[in-house]
Protein backbone atom coordinates (compact mmCIF):
# COMPACT_ATOMS: atom_id res chain seq x y z
CA UNK A 1 0.00 0.00 0.00
CA UNK A 2 1.25 3.15 -1.23
CA UNK A 3 0.87 6.31 1.27
CA UNK A 4 0.96 10.01 -0.45
CA UNK A 5 4.56 11.49 -0.45
CA UNK A 6 3.35 15.11 0.58
CA UNK A 7 3.14 14.49 4.52
CA UNK A 8 4.71 12.65 6.85
CA UNK A 9 3.79 9.77 9.43
CA UNK A 10 3.69 8.17 13.05
CA UNK A 11 4.43 4.70 14.07
CA UNK A 12 1.32 5.39 15.56
CA UNK A 13 0.01 5.86 12.08
CA UNK A 14 -0.93 9.48 12.28
CA UNK A 15 -0.34 11.46 9.12
CA UNK A 16 0.39 15.11 9.06
CA UNK A 17 0.46 17.49 5.54
CA UNK A 18 2.89 20.65 6.37
CA UNK A 19 2.09 23.79 4.21
CA UNK A 20 4.18 26.83 5.09
CA UNK A 21 2.85 27.59 9.19
CA UNK A 22 -0.16 25.25 9.17
CA UNK A 23 -0.46 21.63 9.08
CA UNK A 24 -3.64 18.96 8.54
CA UNK A 25 -3.85 15.62 10.62
CA UNK A 26 -5.28 12.70 10.11
CA UNK A 27 -5.05 8.99 10.72
CA UNK A 28 -3.64 6.76 7.87
CA UNK A 29 -5.65 4.03 5.68
CA UNK A 30 -3.31 1.95 7.51
CA UNK A 31 -5.12 2.37 10.98
CA UNK A 32 -8.92 3.19 9.90
CA UNK A 33 -8.29 -0.61 8.16
CA UNK A 34 -7.12 -2.02 11.43
CA UNK A 35 -9.45 -0.28 13.26
CA UNK A 36 -12.66 -1.34 11.34
CA UNK A 37 -16.27 0.62 10.93
CA UNK A 38 -15.19 4.07 12.84
CA UNK A 39 -18.64 5.01 14.73
CA UNK A 40 -17.13 7.66 17.16
CA UNK A 41 -14.46 10.38 16.53
CA UNK A 42 -13.33 13.14 20.00
CA UNK A 43 -11.46 15.71 18.54
CA UNK A 44 -9.66 18.67 20.52
CA UNK A 45 -11.04 22.26 21.03
CA UNK A 46 -10.39 25.05 18.16
CA UNK A 47 -7.37 26.83 20.53
CA UNK A 48 -6.27 24.03 22.10
CA UNK A 49 -2.64 23.50 22.69
CA UNK A 50 -0.75 20.10 21.10
CA UNK A 51 2.09 18.66 22.26
CA UNK A 52 3.57 16.15 19.95
CA UNK A 53 3.54 12.65 20.82
CA UNK A 54 0.26 13.30 23.18
CA UNK A 55 -2.86 12.21 22.60
CA UNK A 56 -5.42 14.85 21.11
CA UNK A 57 -8.56 12.64 20.45
CA UNK A 58 -10.01 9.69 20.29
CA UNK A 59 -11.16 7.40 17.50
CA UNK A 60 -13.73 4.41 18.27
CA UNK A 61 -14.68 1.60 15.90
CA UNK A 62 -16.86 -1.46 16.40
CA UNK A 63 -13.44 -3.31 17.19
CA UNK A 64 -11.09 -1.45 19.53
CA UNK A 65 -10.81 2.51 20.70
CA UNK A 66 -7.36 3.82 20.19
CA UNK A 67 -5.88 7.36 21.25
CA UNK A 68 -4.83 10.04 18.52
CA UNK A 69 -1.40 11.30 19.05
CA UNK A 70 -0.28 14.64 17.69
CA UNK A 71 2.15 14.47 14.87
CA UNK A 72 3.82 17.96 15.49
CA UNK A 73 3.08 20.61 18.41
CA UNK A 74 0.68 23.72 17.39
CA UNK A 75 -2.42 25.53 17.99
CA UNK A 76 -5.83 23.86 16.91
CA UNK A 77 -7.42 26.06 14.62
CA UNK A 78 -10.26 24.27 13.03
CA UNK A 79 -12.01 20.63 13.71
CA UNK A 80 -13.29 18.31 10.91
CA UNK A 81 -16.97 18.65 12.51
CA UNK A 82 -18.25 16.39 9.74
CA UNK A 83 -16.11 13.22 10.97
CA UNK A 84 -17.91 13.80 14.30
CA UNK A 85 -21.35 13.89 12.89
CA UNK A 86 -20.39 11.03 10.05
CA UNK A 87 -16.75 9.00 11.16
CA UNK A 88 -17.27 6.95 8.62
CA UNK A 89 -15.84 9.22 6.60
CA UNK A 90 -12.40 8.37 8.11
CA UNK A 91 -12.66 4.77 6.45
CA UNK A 92 -14.27 6.27 3.36
CA UNK A 93 -10.88 8.66 2.76
CA UNK A 94 -8.79 8.69 5.50
CA UNK A 95 -6.11 11.05 3.44
CA UNK A 96 -8.72 13.84 2.03
CA UNK A 97 -12.26 14.38 3.63
CA UNK A 98 -11.63 12.14 6.68
CA UNK A 99 -9.16 15.06 7.86
CA UNK A 100 -9.30 15.00 11.24
CA UNK A 101 -7.39 19.00 12.62
CA UNK A 102 -5.86 21.95 11.12
CA UNK A 103 -3.19 23.61 13.05
CA UNK A 104 -0.75 26.40 13.49
CA UNK A 105 2.31 24.59 13.45
CA UNK A 106 4.34 25.19 16.19
CA UNK A 107 7.85 24.25 15.20
CA UNK A 108 7.90 22.58 12.37
CA UNK A 109 11.48 21.29 12.86
CA UNK A 110 9.69 18.62 14.70
CA UNK A 111 8.87 16.86 11.09
CA UNK A 112 12.52 15.77 11.13
CA UNK A 113 11.70 13.31 13.79
CA UNK A 114 8.59 12.01 11.52
CA UNK A 115 9.07 9.32 8.80
CA UNK A 116 8.67 9.95 5.05
CA UNK A 117 6.15 7.88 2.75
CA UNK A 118 8.69 5.69 2.67
CA UNK A 119 10.12 4.67 5.53
CA UNK A 120 6.27 4.17 6.75
CA UNK A 121 5.68 2.21 4.35
CA UNK A 122 7.93 -0.33 5.91
CA UNK A 123 6.34 -0.02 9.39
CA UNK A 124 3.20 -0.79 7.84
CA UNK A 125 4.69 -4.09 6.05
CA UNK A 126 6.85 -5.03 9.24
CA UNK A 127 3.25 -4.95 10.88
CA UNK A 128 1.58 -7.26 8.33
CA UNK A 129 3.78 -9.95 9.27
Amino acid sequence: MAQPTDRFYTKEHEWVKIDGARALIGITEHAQNALGDIVYVELPKIGASLEQGKPIGVVESVKAVSDIFAPISGTVTEVNSSVVDDPAKVNGDPFGDGWLVKIDVADAGQSKQLLDAAAYDVVVQAESH
